[in-house]
């Protein structure tokens, strides 16, 4: 059974969603690409996993680096997978660009060339943010992107992590 729990963070509401053991989702009120939780059974946030996952967001609110991931279940593409896995492995204050994802994913896949943009189309679709560190990816050449939290989230959670840059900028999406 599906459950939801609201999370109130200093960034605003993020709504949580579980399937029995596994995190399913975390999303940021009124993101792109956030389901409507208005058809989902409220939990309480009493079920282990969404507790867990308050527990994490409450040490990586504190400034800290969480040192326990909750269970998550990633349902997308194959594809969409692989960016996601790849997302998980960029360690806490640290950044990377769409363009090395999708140099990683042609180097595993053993093809010469990916593109960014497909990267970028699938770091854009992440069910599990912050968990999954879609805010650590940017442009080749310091645009921050985009974010579906929104660009002044992202800005504050690589703040909060000491990964900010004065070199970044908010203007057009820079993929390669």
């Amino acid at each position: 059974m599906r459950r939801t729990y609201l999370y109130p963070s200093p960034l605003g509401g993020i709504l949580l969603s579980s399937e029995g053991d596994a995190l399913t989702g975390l999303w940021f009120e009124g993101q792109k690409n956030a389901p409507n939780a208005s058809g989902a059974q409220r939990g309480t946030g009493a079920e282990p996993v969404l507790k867990q996952t308050a527990r994490w967001l409450d040490i990586y609110f504190a400034g800290r680096e969480p040192e326990f991931t909750p269970n998550i279940r990633l349902c997308g593409t194959l594809f969409q997978n692989e960016v996601w896995r790849l997302l998980l492995a960029v360690p806490y204050g640290s950044v990377t660009t769409y363009a090395d994802i999708a140099r990683k994913i042609a180097r595993l896949r053993g093809i010469a060339r990916m593109s960014a943009q497909a990267v970028g189309g699938a770091v854009g679709r992440n069910p599990i943010s912050l968990i999954v560190p879609c805010h650590r990816v940017t442009g080749a050449h310091g645009s921050l992107g985009g974010y579906a939290g929104g660009l002044d989230r992202k800005e504050k959670l690589l703040r909060l992590e000491g990964a900010w840059k004065d070199s970044f900028s908010t203007g057009l999406l820079d993929l390669d």
